[in-house]
């Protein structure tokens, strides 16, 4: 009963193995791109806050706001 629900009797078929195949190597394809996107994500915002214009600023020297 559980196969007829399933969709198949004779076994798994070879096209819905291959397209499961398929789809798995996509994933690890796009997990893979995700991490090294994250990498290099990290390091940007490494070098970013580096140069941070807000790091430049001397905030001994402000002046006075308008009022």
């Amino acid at each position: 009963m559980a196969k007829a629900l399933l969709g198949y009797v004779g076994g798994p078929d070879p096209r819905m193995l291959s397209e499961m195949r398929r789809l798995q190597q996509r994933v690890q394809d796009l997990e893979a791109e995700l991490n090294r996107l994250q990498t290099e994500n990290d390091a940007l915002i490494a070098v970013a806050d580096e140069h941070s214009l807000l790091s430049s600023i001397e905030l001994d020297h402000r002046e006075p706001a308008l009022t």
